[in-house]
């Protein structure tokens, strides 16, 4: 497939008549654009190491702080771990540098740039990108590396922490696609350059696993909770502290 930023800047020198940027919409304007110096290959093979460093640093921490931990425990913390860094670091980055992240040549800056092309609203400082992409980095980032820690602590925090990141994750998908996809639908604005790896590979498949992810984590965590629960009853179907709170209450009056 071509690289349309490689037409870009083929057709840059050759004088013929250009947009002024690579991403669609065609008329958006993104201010200081610069073409990525390193090869797009070098990049996704370097943050890919990056994000296996950072997963199998922190399941090896988990496990050395507690040998015990199941499969599904270890798989939920490298889960958290991988959105713990890029929520916090990644996406940090975007809120940092947004207003000039086009004209970088940093290695986060032309993954963004990288990424843009099937989401150039990154390049924009879209209103919703900035609100949702911030309250990501403050709120959610922290958030993946306390049930990390909970997970590996064995603290039953774990459950109710788990379900809160998982519907705040499907919840921040959905806005994704939607704010987008609603916009292309209804007023025919595509931000994702056409070609499949841009909007089926980056924009669909590398968004897909926090909708498949988080599901079943959620789902996995509530089910845990409703046993737990119908473990605690009694047979009349009554928490089984209840009859104690009974006493206490006759004994006050």
């Amino acid at each position: 497939m071509d690289d349309p930023t490689v037409d870009f800047a083929a057709n840059s020198r050759a004088g013929v008549a250009t947009p002024a940027h690579p991403y669609y919409p065609i008329t958006t304007l993104i201010l200081h654009y610069t073409m990525n110096q390193t090869p797009i290959a070098v990049l996704l093979i370097a943050f890919g190491a990056v994000l296996a460093l950072t997963v199998g640093a922190t399941v090896l921490g988990a496990r050395k702080a507690h040998p015990r931990l199941s499969k599904a425990d270890l798989f939920t913390v490298a889960w958290f771990a991988l959105c713990g860094f890029l929520h916090c670091f990644f996406e940090g980055y975007f809120i940092l540098h947004h207003e000039n992240l086009a004209s970088l040549q940093t290695f986060f800056g032309q993954l963004w740039k990288e990424y843009a092309l099937s989401d150039s609203r990154y390049l924009t400082s879209d209103s919703f990108m900035l609100c949702v992409e911030g309250f990501t980095v403050a709120i959610w980032g922290p958030l993946c590396w306390f049930i990390v820690v909970a997970i590996a602590t064995r603290s039953t925090l774990r459950y109710p922490l788990t379900i809160i990141m998982c519907v705040g994750h499907l919840y921040g998908v959905v806005l994704y696609y939607s704010t987008s996809l609603t916009e292309y639908f209804l007023h025919g604005v595509s931000h994702s350059r056409p070609e499949f790896l841009y909007f089926w590979v980056y924009y669909i498949g590398f968004n897909g696993p926090w909708v498949v992810v988080p599901a079943l984590l959620l789902f996995s965590n509530v089910m845990y909770i409703k046993r737990q629960l119908e473990k605690a009853e009694g047979s009349n179907g009554v928490f089984k502290t209840a009859p104690s709170v009974t006493r206490d209450v006759k004994q006050n009056e």
